[in-house]
């Protein structure tokens, strides 16, 4: 990655803040993004040569100013490399439970705003006969789960959008790997919206006792240096998505008993 122009969304926390500071480690020069525009800051006080970073603040909940954020990547750097599509919001409540408009934000956070980005970046990497996407999306992206139901819905339509668009663009060397965490230790949980649409403030148990976001991270770029197009990512969890495919009866005896 030595002097690879990377942009990464969702920056300012989780596997975000790794993600960056692997990269940089590695020599990259990354793009900041997220709300947060002080927390964003701080990170790239952090990093080695912070003259080489840039901290561009988004909302992935409002596309509208995607195409003007890109013009500015490129006055700086003149090109993109990859795009760390990280940013997102997860769930915690039942769908019955849970209104259509909560339902509605948290698709246009994980699924509208992530590919809006991608469509601003797209022309780039077309002109430019290279690049690559990789797509945080979720274990909850290959099957259902109990509280996830606008999460995992959000995260399936991720897979669909970027399995075509890595057949569509093959031809203009353009690479796609989707990461499917599942258990990993940082703050989702605790940020993840209830009933109400209001952060849960809670960690769950899974997230505590996870994989850390350190190696999550390392394997995940890992699976970048070898242009896969999808890794799952976690301990023994992951073994649900295999269980699902070969067994699908005893996968729901078994998914069903999980917390």
């Amino acid at each position: 990655m030595q002097d690879k122009i990377v942009w990464v969304t969702g920056a300012s926390s989780g596997l975000g803040v790794e993600i960056v500071r692997q990269c940089a480690s590695k020599g990259a020069k990354i793009i900041l993004s997220a709300r947060n525009e002080n927390k964003l800051n701080d990170l790239r006080s952090e990093l080695n040569s912070p003259d080489d970073h840039l901290v561009l603040p988004l909302d992935l909940s409002d596309s509208s100013n995607f195409d003007d954020l890109v013009k500015r990547v490129l006055k700086k750097y003149g090109r993109i490399d990859a795009l760390f599509n990280n940013g997102g919001i997860s769930q915690r409540s039942e769908a019955g439970k849970t209104s259509l408009e909560i339902d509605r934000e948290i698709m246009e956070v994980n699924y509208f705003g992530n590919i809006a980005l991608t469509k601003a970046v797209l022309p780039v990497f077309q002109e430019q006969k290279s690049g690559h996407y990789i797509i945080v999306s979720s274990i909850a992206g290959k099957f259902g789960f109990f509280l996830r139901s606008a999460y995992s819905a959000s995260k399936h339509a991720l897979h669909g959008f970027y399995e075509s668009l890595m057949l569509e663009e093959e031809h203009n060397n353009i690479h796609v790997t989707i990461a499917c965490p599942g258990k990993i230790n940082t703050a989702i949980s605790v940020n993840a919206l209830n009933s109400e649409g209001k952060s849960t403030g809670v960690m769950d148990d899974n997230q505590a006792n996870g994989m850390s976001a350190e190696e999550c991270v390392r394997q995940l770029l890992k699976a970048v240096q070898k242009n896969k197009k999808e890794i799952l990512i976690g301990n023994k969890e992951i073994k649900a998505v295999t269980l699902k495919h070969l067994f699908p009866r005893l996968f729901w005896k078994v998914i069903k008993k999980q917390k």
